[in-house]
């Protein structure tokens, strides 16, 4: 059973019933969380959502995001090619687990992506943000 049904939580709720992790009715184990922040488009996406004003970009404007700061190592500037590879990546794998962590929502036919973490999402963002700029 999909785990929204359990919570009683229907895929057609918009992105305004999601406000923190503290509203949630079980919090994010983790392991999903460290899963979550384990991969740099997720963090490039969760970085980018926690520095909009109100915690949601449009999906668009969140791949442009995502392509500055995920670059090709072979470019000095982001490619069609490269923002393509991105869009996808978004869409088929970063995003629908995100998502399923409870740590943002995204709603298709609005095409707006919030953070819907709470405090424990931010301070492991803080501290990996921290960690990957001394790289």
């Amino acid at each position: 059973m999909d785990e929204n049904a359990e919570r009683g939580i229907s895929d057609r709720q918009g992105i305004d019933d999601f406000s923190s992790s503290a509203e949630r009715e079980q919090p994010i184990s983790p392991d999903r969380i460290l899963s979550a922040v384990g991969n740099e488009h997720r963090r490039a996406i969760l970085n980018s959502l926690t520095r909009a004003s109100d915690g949601t970009l449009e999906y668009d404007a969140l791949v442009e995001r995502v392509a500055d700061m995920i670059r090709d190592e072979d470019t000095e500037r982001v490619s069609d090619e490269h923002r393509q590879r991105v869009r996808i990546a978004l869409h088929h794998t970063h995003l629908p687990k995100l998502k399923e962590a409870g740590i943002i929502d995204y709603e298709a036919e609005t095409r707006h992506v919030q953070f819907v973490g709470g405090e424990l999402e931010q301070d492991l963002l803080t501290l990996v943000r921290s960690h990957d700029s001394n790289e």
